[in-house]
């Protein structure tokens, strides 16, 4: 059976279509897309050739009109190569690698997906330029209101990022 959706999906606000971001340079110790509609249920968060100026590793976290939330994100993080495997639990945020180098850029992709009301999940696949392994992140949020933002930083929160493009699009 298909479905065809002509105008609006049923969701207040959203025409159906999919809305991009503007992309941005990634620079500073963290890249913030705010004013996010609260009608959003789907964020992909896009990462092309980015780079910090250290080791720490990328996170993303998510806020609401209160700020972006620093604890009690769930879920973890795993690198897999043809002869190894490395992993890490989340906590300050979802982590899109388990480790990083600084001469290294990552490029991929994590997907933030509301479940119901403020609870979100996350899902990542990320590769960075100096390994043979893919990094697989997983995670949820629960949020103490509707969400308004997302960032981008290390789990430091001090590595400045250096190279490299950074975008969303939500539905």
């Amino acid at each position: 059976m298909s479905l065809i959706l002509s105008g609006t999906d049923g969701v207040q606000g959203n025409s159906g279509a999919i809305v991009s971001g503007t992309a941005v340079s990634a620079s500073g110790t963290s890249v913030d897309f705010t004013g996010i509609p609260s009608w959003v249920k789907r964020i992909t968060v896009m990462f092309s050739e980015v780079s910090t100026n250290g080791t720490s590793i990328p996170q993303i976290q998510i806020g609401d009109a209160g700020g972006v939330e620093e604890t009690d994100y769930s879920g973890n993080t795993v690198i897999v190569t043809s002869t190894s495997q490395q992993n890490s639990a989340n906590s300050t945020g979802v982590k899109l690698y388990v480790s990083m180098a600084s001469a290294a850029t990552f490029s991929g992709q994590c997907q933030l997906n509301n479940v119901t009301g403020n609870i979100w999940v996350f899902s990542g696949s990320i590769v960075r330029s100096d390994s043979t392994g893919i990094g697989f992140s997983s995670g949820a949020k629960t949020l103490s209101d509707t969400l308004t933002q997302v960032r981008v930083t290390t789990l430091n929160g001090t590595d400045t990022f250096d190279a490299g493009t950074i975008n969303i699009l939500y539905e």
